[in-house]
């Protein structure tokens, strides 16, 4: 007996001498969260320790945002534990979320464009307004923050006047200035530059570097491969598992968020092209007195992918606006099948995917149905002498969601309340019904998770296939290079070469986008 005593003083001798963990930064336990019969979050617990970046991957509507939502105060759960540095807490509202070192970046900023960085962070601060604090100390304190974590940003700076990614260093700055020690960051790389990324990648770097702690909300993979250290999969509002990012693979995250095995690089159908679909010479687009596309020509031909490649900025959006009627031309000739045309939206060959959906594809107040048929609405079959036929809209929307799987409880439901992957499947759905010859798809994928990705490219794939030209603009490089045939780089508003796919990759797509090695933009039609 005396002898199992000492061996238990020894123990206890020992355990006293080692230094404690520290508490964790957030841990859940068994947060749930519903809205009506909709279970968002169930039985969710999660562990974030300090120093760490502990990513959220899931795929749209996994229920991602909405626990974190939970946490900072935005919503109020139905049940769970939630635990800020070893203590358990009660989150009422963002305020109490503060209180307790939690802050929140989110997918749409919350910055006062016409006020300067100084004043964005007054303004927060405490919520205690402009006049309780002096701009002169704020703009001291904030640019030895901005300085201590590499944020480089002027306090002076006029919100308005920044780029994207300079907008997201600000938000950082804001929770940094109010003394938070958990970052959350809801899909931060959703409209950056892969340049802003990397900027980003490090001013994260050197917050946990001093203990910080950051939840990072993603659904791509090669994010959350590159700079999480841990990695908690959601799938359909529950925890699939947690894994150490250095004992993981790319392959293993997509089958956790997805259920089933993914192809996470299309392999390009070869096709023979056909003669040209489209046709554009010398097309010159002005904005704001200056030239922003600049003298392009280019030609897409019958099952062919022409991509258009390079960072956001460069013009191709206006390109895609100069082409489908929405921005005036200054120069310049558009052909669809020989004949020239000044607007593509409405024209029953054109498939169009636009950049920001939200403002050009779909009106999200309406319901799923409304969506799919805001081309057709007023054509044979589904509309006679003025009126909808109701029942052959329904049969054809029926028909649509189930060949193109979009996940939707109900044709009546509105659009805003399917995730961003389903709601780009409506627009895909409508477009590709109507049997295109042409596709102009801008940025088919941005926000989109690893399953829908998958779905966009095999819809792109069975159009090539079956004669459609496609027009793909995509600042993701990868995407660019798995399904397009040739390749034009876009640099200031004008195609500085053209690459056949073969004979294209990153280094050399890359150079191009640098000025380096240009090409003649000839190229681009031969």
């Amino acid at each position: 007996m005396s002898q199992g005593v000492g061996d238990g003083e020894h123990v206890s001798s020992t355990l006293a001498s080692e230094p404690a963990s520290p508490p964790c930064a957030l841990r859940l336990t068994d947060i749930t969260k519903r809205f009506g019969d909709l279970v968002a979050n169930r039985e969710i617990s999660l562990a974030v320790q300090p120093g760490e970046i502990h990513a959220l991957l899931g795929e749209n509507g996994a229920g991602k945002t909405t626990l974190m939502n939970v946490v900072f105060g935005l919503l109020e759960p139905d049940g769970g534990v939630v635990e800020v540095a070893g203590k358990r807490v009660e989150i009422r509202n963002p305020r109490d979320a503060r209180a307790h070192g939690i802050g929140m970046v989110h997918q749409h900023f919350k910055l006062v464009p016409d006020m300067t960085v100084a004043e964005n962070l007054a303004l927060s601060a405490g919520n205690s307004g402009l006049g309780t604090l002096r701009l002169s100390d704020v703009r001291t304190r904030a640019s030895a923050i901005a300085g201590r974590f590499g944020l480089g940003v002027d306090p002076d700076a006029v919100i308005e006047n920044l780029s994207v990614g300079q907008h997201q260093r600000v938000e950082i700055l804001k929770l940094l200035y109010g003394g938070a020690n958990l970052l959350i960051l809801d899909e931060p790389t959703a409209a950056l530059t892969p340049g802003e990324w990397a900027s980003l990648s490090e001013v994260l770097r050197a917050l946990v570097a001093e203990g910080k702690a950051v939840v990072f909300i993603s659904h791509k993979l090669e994010e959350v491969i590159g700079i999480a250290s841990r990695c908690t999969v959601l799938r359909d509002g529950q925890v699939v598992g947690t894994r150490e990012i250095a004992a993981t693979t790319k392959e293993e995250l997509a089958l956790m968020m997805v259920g089933r095995e993914v192809a996470l690089r299309v392999v390009r159908d070869r096709c023979e092209p056909g003669p040209a679909v489209l046709e554009v010479a010398g097309l010159t687009v002005e904005r704001d007195g200056r030239d922003v596309v600049c003298d392009v020509s280019l030609e897409v031909r019958e099952q062919e992918v022409l991509g258009i490649a390079g960072v956001d900025g460069n013009g191709q959006s206006e390109l895609v606006e100069a082409l489908i009627g929405v921005r005036d031309r200054t120069a310049g000739t558009v052909t669809l099948d020989g004949v020239a045309t000044d607007a593509m939206a409405d024209h029953p060959d054109v498939g169009v995917v636009p950049e920001d959906r939200h403002l050009r594809a779909v009106a999200a107040e309406l319901s799923v149905a409304d969506n799919l048929m805001l081309k057709d609405f007023h054509r044979a079959p589904f509309a006679r002498r003025g009126l909808r036929d109701h029942r052959a809209v329904r049969k054809h929307c029926e028909e649509l969601i189930t060949r193109f799987d979009i996940r939707t409880p109900g044709l009546d439901l509105p659009l805003r309340q399917l995730s961003g992957g389903n709601q780009q499947k409506v627009v895909l759905a409508r477009e590709l019904a109507r049997e295109p010859r042409l596709l102009i798809a801008a940025q088919p994928t941005r926000g989109l998770d690893v399953g829908a990705m998958e779905f966009v490219y095999t819809q792109l794939a069975r159009f090539k296939r079956r004669g459609g030209a496609t027009l793909l603009i995509s600042t993701e490089l990868e995407e660019v290079l798995s399904l397009s045939d040739r390749i034009a780089v876009m640099v200031g508003g004008r195609l500085v070469g053209v690459l056949d796919a073969d004979d294209a990759d990153l280094n050399v797509i890359g150079m191009l986008m640098g000025g380096e090695g240009a090409r003649p933009p000839e190229a681009a039609t031969a």
